[in-house]
C-alpha cells in the first residue's frame, strides 16, 4: 500500500506509532518499524543523555527508518535537534508547533518535519512555515486533546493545506485506515492501541486494566494540568474532579516534590514549565502542569494506578487484545487493502493531493 507518507518516509505501511511519554521507548519504536510502521521515540520524559542511548539502542534493534518527539520549547531543544540531525533520524515530530527556523535547520539536513495539530489553522501554520506533513488528532485521542472530532478534522486539514495529513484519533484497525485513507488522509496514527501490544513497557497490571475498560472508560479533564487531557477514569482522576482548590494544591505539591526528586529539576525549573503553561489556571494546576509527567510515570512505569494518570484514547473500549506490533501493521493494513478492493479501489491508494505526491517523490 503505496501513499503520499509511504513516498516521504520511506516506509512499508502507512502506519504510525506515536510518541507516547514514558510508553514509546526503544523496544517499542523498534518492533514498529520493523513491522513496516513509522515508530515514533518520545523523548520529552527522557533527558539529553537518555535520550542519546534511547536513539543508540533504537538503531541497534532496526535499520528501517524511525521518529523522534521533541517538544519546541524545551530549554535543549536545539541540542536535540542537533543531535538528531548528527544521528540522521528520518522524521522529528513535535507535540507543539516548532518555529520556522528550526523546522529550517532540520529540512536542510535532510530530516523530515512532521508536527501535531488540532485545529486547522495549526495545519495552515506549520504548513507555511515548512513542515513536511502533519499528524492531525481529532478528540478521540488520548492524552492532551482538542474538541473536534476526527471525522471533521480530517477532511477539513486535507482541504485546507497540500501536505500529506496522517490522521490520528479513534484509530485501531483497517476500518479506520481505510476511511483515513477516503478522507483524503496519507495513513493513520494510533496510540492507545500501540501501548497495548506486546512490545510496549506498560506494566501488565495496566495493561489488563486498559483492556478491561468500555467506551465510556475515559474522560477529558482540565484537572491534571489545566488543558483538556483524555485519561482513563480512575479512583485518582475522580478525586481530582471532585476535590476543591485546597486539596488540589497539596496534591500537587507533594507529586511535584516526587518528581522533583525523580528527575533533579530545581524548583525554579519546574515552576518555568508550569508557569509557561498558566493561561488562565489556578495555582493548583500551576503545580501539576509542572509535574504531570510525574503522574503519567507513576501509572504507566510503576503501574501505580492509586497514584497515577493513565493517558487513553476512546478506542481503549474496542480492545481487548495484546498483540505483537507487527500483528497490529500488518491485520490493519490487510484489513484496509480489503475494505478498499471491496469498494472499487484495489492497488495503488491515490495520495491526498497533486501536491502531496511531488513533495513525496
Amino acid at each position: 500500500m503505496k501513499t503520499a507518507l509511504t513516498r516521504l518516509v520511506g516506509v512499508e505501511h502507512p502506519v504510525v506509532q506515536t510518541g507516547m511519554g514514558w510508553v514509546a521507548g526503544p523496544r517499542l519504536v523498534a518492533a514498529s518499524a520493523q513491522a513496516g510502521g513509522l515508530g515514533i521515540l518520545a523523548s520529552a520524559t527522557m533527558t539529553y543523555e537518555e535520550l542519546e542511548k534511547a536513539i543508540a539502542e533504537t538503531k541497534s534493534r532496526t535499520d528501517k527508518p524511525f521518529g523522534v518527539n521533541l517538544r519546541s520549547d524545551a530549554v535543549d531543544a536545539g541540542q536535540r535537534i542537533d543531535l538528531l540531525i548528527r544521528e540522521k533520524i528520518r522524521v522529528a515530530s513535535f507535540a507543539r508547533a516548532p518555529k520556522a527556523d528550526l523546522i529550517k535547520k532540520l529540512k536542510d539536513a535532510g530530516t523530515l518535519v512532521i508536527p501535531s495539530v488540532g485545529a486547522v489553522r495549526h495545519a495552515e501554520k506549520v504548513a507555511a512555515w515548512g513542515a513536511d506533513a502533519v499528524i492531525a488528532q481529532g478528540g478521540e485521542a488520548g492524552g492532551h486533546t482538542g474538541s473536534v472530532a476526527t471525522t471533521l478534522l480530517i477532511p477539513s486539514v486535507v482541504d485546507a493545506i497540500d501536505i500529506p495529513v496522517i490522521a490520528a484519533g479513534g484509530f485501531f484497525d483497517g476500518r479506520g485506515l481505510a476511511a483515513a485513507l477516503s478522507y483524503g488522509a496519507a495513513g493513520i496514527a494510533m496510540g492507545t492501541r500501540f501501548l497495548l501490544t506486546k512490545e510496549s513497557t506498560v506494566p501488565d497490571e495496566v495493561k489488563q486494566l486498559y483492556l478491561s475498560k468500555g467506551l465510556d472508560g475515559t474522560v477529558v479533564t482540565k484537572r491534571v494540568d489545566g488543558v483538556p487531557h483524555r485519561v482513563l477514569k480512575t479512583e485518582l482522576v475522580e478525586k481530582l474532579e471532585k476535590s476543591g482548590r485546597v486539596s488540589s494544591l497539596l496534591h500537587a505539591i507533594r507529586n511535584a516534590a516526587k518528581f522533583k526528586k525523580l528527575s533533579g529539576l530545581s524548583w525554579s525549573s519546574m515552576a518555568r514549565e508550569g508557569w509557561s503553561m498558566r493561561g488562565d489556571m489556578s495555582l493548583a494546576q500551576v503545580v501539576m502542569a509542572a509535574n504531570t509527567p510525574m503522574l503519567l510515570r507513576a501509572g504507566l512505569v510503576e503501574g501505580r494506578t492509586d497514584a497515577g494518570v493513565l493517558a487513553a484514547g476512546q478506542v481503549v473500549g474496542k480492545l481487548d487484545d495484546l498483540p505483537a506490533c507487527a500483528d497490529v501493521i500488518v491485520r490493519t493494513v490487510a484489513e484496509a487493502e480489503r475494505i478498499l478492493a471491496e469498494l472499487g479501489q484495489p492497488g495503488l491508494v491515490q495520495p491526498s493531493s497533486e501536491q502531496a505526491v511531488k513533495r513525496a517523490r
